[in-house]
């Protein structure tokens, strides 16, 4: 009777206080829901190495120009307007296999493993490590971020459509809820590893991390699909009847305030996303950060993610707005960057930790809102369609966002230390700021189209994201 007594209470605390334990079925158990997020995690990892340490090193230790640097990073972005096309494609794929998802995460996950092969020996002719002439290495360099974007959006799209066929009505939510605070662990345990690794910087010890990722994205992903997906030939082979991607788009399109949600995730995506490829070379350059301390930023930012991940999961299940919500999110990161633009002339690096922080608890809230959002959207059915809109919306302005911000720093600074703005402008910190305010303005507008969608909400609950009682 006691054995009863405490199976049941743990059973009972397991549920209180695991997060996201309640999304777990008897069809589809936690243990094989979190095998299924590993994928998550191999596309945190790649996001950690290609935005963070990569472009921080390319910069600061390679030398090479800010906009350069952008440019290759933003390379795996052209492929984020296609993540809608490829659900709906994933969701009506023929295979004499019987399966529809599998194929998708299984070919993006070999062009991860391509692009990750390719990029150790372009980065050691691009630092002088190798035979050839540089710009060879920044050719193979580019193809091969562009090999590996062109992996994690496939892979993570149909990833997430295995995730919603396995999982109920009900729970689909906090599945798609859970997915997403695997990708922010990835990243957070990523970034602290690769910042350890990196403490005594060289290029051997960097070609062995990106070795290192191409094996471990493979074998994760392997893992994460075993046994997942049944067998179905009947599913998938009599598709001649299926809606095609333009009709089913323009219904989903055409939904009342779906275009404004769509603009307001567009304009706050852009706005939190401006600084990725300038935070660290920011600590670097203006507060002589080592490359570990700017690589544990990336942590700092995804620790605070994870809890405005968790901080609006528990309001959702109360019955919050999610467009309040989201709102809440950019006003944060208002804040935020106000924390970053005066660590630099104050010569704080804690001001900069603190504003990474906030940052990416402003940019949780405004995600978990527009995601809510966006799923209230699609009541028939085609949730996997609003989930690739909402990403392909918020990976194609974040990655246009990173491009025009590495631009505009590295015309602006070099416009100040030429003194074309003034004795009082003229120092490098002048452009980042710029960017940082920038990115204010664009949380303003943000805020602006986001204002008619509170206003006007349905009154109806929100989809519950499974952390009812996660402890804060």
């Amino acid at each position: 009777m006691k054995a009863g007594r405490t199976t049941q209470f743990w059973m009972q605390a397991g549920t209180k206080f695991l997060p996201f334990a309640d999304a777990a079925t008897k069809e589809l158990p936690l243990s094989r829901l979190l095998r299924l997020s590993l994928f998550q995690v191999s596309v945190g990892m790649a996001a950690v190495l290609l935005t963070g340490t990569l472009n921080r090193v390319m910069i600061v230790e390679l030398g090479m120009s800010a906009s350069v640097v952008a440019a290759m990073v933003s390379l795996p972005l052209l492929f984020a307007p296609l993540r809608a096309l490829i659900g709906h494609k994933s969701d009506n794929h023929r295979s004499l296999l019987g399966w529809k998802r599998v194929p998708y995460i299984w070919f993006g996950t070999l062009l991860q493993f391509g692009g990750f092969a390719i990029l150790p020996f372009a980065l050691l002719v691009m630092s002088g490590g190798g035979q050839g002439p540089a710009f060879s290495g920044q050719i193979a360099a580019a193809l091969a971020f562009l090999f590996i974007g062109a992996g994690m959006h496939t892979t993570q799209t149909a990833g997430l459509a295995l995730a919603t066929d396995l999982a109920t009505d009900e729970t689909r939510p906090r599945v798609v809820a859970l997915l997403y605070v695997m990708l922010l662990l990835g990243m957070m345990i990523s970034a602290l590893v690769f910042g350890q690794l990196l403490k005594d910087f060289s290029a051997t010890r960097l070609v062995q991390i990106v070795s290192t990722v191409s094996v471990l994205t493979v074998v994760l992903n392997i893992i994460a699909l075993w046994k997942q997906e049944a067998r179905n030939r009947a599913a998938t082979t009599a598709r001649d009847n299926a809606p095609s991607f333009k009709q089913v788009w323009k219904i989903f399109i055409a939904r009342p305030k779906t275009m404004r949600l769509l603009v307001s995730v567009g304009l706050g995506s852009a706005a939190f996303s401006m600084q990725d490829v300038l935070l660290e070379p920011y600590g670097g350059q203006i507060l002589g950060l080592s490359v570990g301390a700017t690589t544990s930023l990336t942590a700092l930012w995804a620790l605070g993610m994870l809890t405005g991940f968790s901080l609006a999961a528990r309001a959702l299940s109360k019955g919050g707005e999610p467009h309040r919500l989201a709102g809440f999110g950019a006003t944060a990161g208002i804040g935020a960057f106000l924390f970053v633009i005066f660590a630099g002339p104050m010569g704080v690096p804690a001001l900069l930790a603190i504003g990474a922080t906030i940052i990416g608890f402003g940019a949780g809230l405004f995600s978990v809102g527009t995601l809510t959002a966006a799923m209230s959207i699609s009541d028939e059915g085609h949730s996997g369609l609003a989930l690739g809109a909402w990403g392909a919306v918020q990976a194609t302005c974040g990655g246009l966002a990173i491009a025009i911000g590495a631009f505009a720093r590295d015309l602006i600074s070099s416009a100040a230390t030429a003194r074309e703005l003034g004795a009082t402008l003229a120092a490098p910190t002048t452009g980042y700021a710029f960017v940082y305010c920038f990115e204010i303005l664009l949380l303003l507008a943000t805020l602006v189209a986001l204002g008619p969608l509170v206003r006007g909400r349905e009154a109806k609950p929100a989809p519950r994201f499974g952390l009812t009682e996660f402890p804060i």
